[in-house]
């Protein structure tokens, strides 16, 4: 399995699901019906399945 870096696209949407996470944890966004562990679990398999997918 070759792994290569994720495109800036991918990047940036991982950072900003990880950032809803954090304000999540911190209760700034507190209507988010998902616990806030499980959102920056989702930004991690953004990236990477970035990481894993050629061009993507």
């Amino acid at each position: 399995m070759n792994l290569s870096a994720p495109t800036q696209l991918i990047f940036i949407i991982s950072l900003v699901i990880a950032i809803i996470g954090v304000l999540a944890a911190l209760g700034v966004l507190a209507f988010i019906p998902l616990n806030a562990a499980w959102i920056v679990v989702i930004a991690y398999i953004v990236l990477a399945a970035g990481c894993l997918m050629r061009g993507a």
